[in-house]
């Protein structure tokens, strides 16, 4: 009886023991909403992973979806507790204007920081198109629907004078844009995204692609009608046969998270990210974007009170209301 007794406690300690460690090894458990495969938000979204699940204790889970909109939509409906947004379309989500204005209002996501720069790049294999007045005529991708890239190449047609009405408007992935391209289904496409793109890159690598300049009047227009666009330069050799700097605009991609996250553990990721920050430049180059002055400008909803708490320790007060 002793030893049955003996045995018993043996177990039932091991098993307090297990569970014990199954808690501290994380259980906390995310996924993450990002973007197209072939575009930067997944990839990066894959380096962020891993260090989140290094450091922070959440074991996050990286999953491909149809972008901003779809991602705060996802955290809406539970479906996913981070993911990775346009500036601009976060603000339409919290406003309920633009891509939202027919769903309403979306308050239940927090900003953890901004990451890094999303330039608005317009590529083309067809010689004729120098600039975006050239689009005109011509089948042009501008992403899906109630996109973020989709309200992007709206703002520019717009910024340059031109309707729906006199391209061929098509609604495409970034890998459909650059299948298309090289198929000759299309003449243009915008993409959204870091540079370097891996779409872009892709096609730049096998094709004679290149990007049409987004600057002067147009990006003048963009800049005093939107406070989400800043002036951006895409350096020469950026992708392969690119010869010289191109002029755009950028919105910035930012990481939100559910207001259904805990404070410690959204404290812990923030941590993870921005604390090793060098480390993740040597895994992905838009890394060297990550600092705390760029997490904390220029956003247009409140922080999580777990990213607050990091970047107050940091010395930068945010607001979380």
């Amino acid at each position: 009886m002793k030893m049955k007794k003996m045995i018993s406690l043996v177990l039932a300690m091991a098993l307090v023991l297990a569970l014990a460690a199954c808690g501290g090894a994380g259980s906390s458990k995310m996924v993450m909403g990002t973007g197209s495969t072939t575009g930067t938000y997944y990839a990066y979204g894959s380096v962020l992973r891993q260090y989140i699940k290094n450091n922070a204790n959440v074991d996050a889970t990286v999953v491909s979806t149809d972008g901003s909109k779809a991602n705060i939509q996802g955290i809406d409906a539970g479906d996913y507790q981070l993911a990775t947004v346009q500036s601009d379309v976060m603000a339409y989500a919290w406003a309920g204007t633009q891509s939202f204005a027919e769903d309403g209002s979306i308050s239940s996501f927090r900003v953890i920081g901004g990451l890094y720069a999303e330039a608005v790049q317009l590529i083309t294999m067809d010689p004729e198109i120098k600039s975006v007045a050239d689009l005109k005529g011509k089948a042009v991708s501008i992403g899906a629907p109630g996109s973020g890239v989709y309200f992007n190449a709206m703002d520019v047609l717009t910024a340059a004078g031109l309707t729906l009405d006199d391209i061929q408007p098509q609604y495409l992935s970034f890998g459909d844009s650059t299948d298309g391209l090289k198929d000759g289904k299309i003449q243009a496409a915008f993409i959204v995204a870091g540079a370097p793109t891996p779409a872009i890159t892709e096609l730049c690598t096998t094709n004679s692609a290149y990007l049409v300049p987004i600057d002067g009047d147009i990006a003048a227009t963009l800049m005093a009608d939107s406070p989400y666009y800043t002036a951006y330069t895409i350096p020469a050799g950026t992708y392969n046969g690119q010869t010289e700097d191109v002029t755009t605009v950028t919105v910035k991609a930012t990481l939100i998270v559910s207001t259904d996250a805990s404070e410690d553990d959204v404290y812990a990721l923030t941590a993870a990210i921005f604390d090793n920050a060098e480390e993740i430049t040597a895994a992905h180059a838009k890394g060297a974007e990550l600092s705390i002055e760029n997490a904390t400008s220029g956003m247009t909803a409140p922080f999580h009170a777990g990213a607050a708490k990091y970047f107050s320790e940091k010395g930068i007060e945010v607001p979380t209301k």
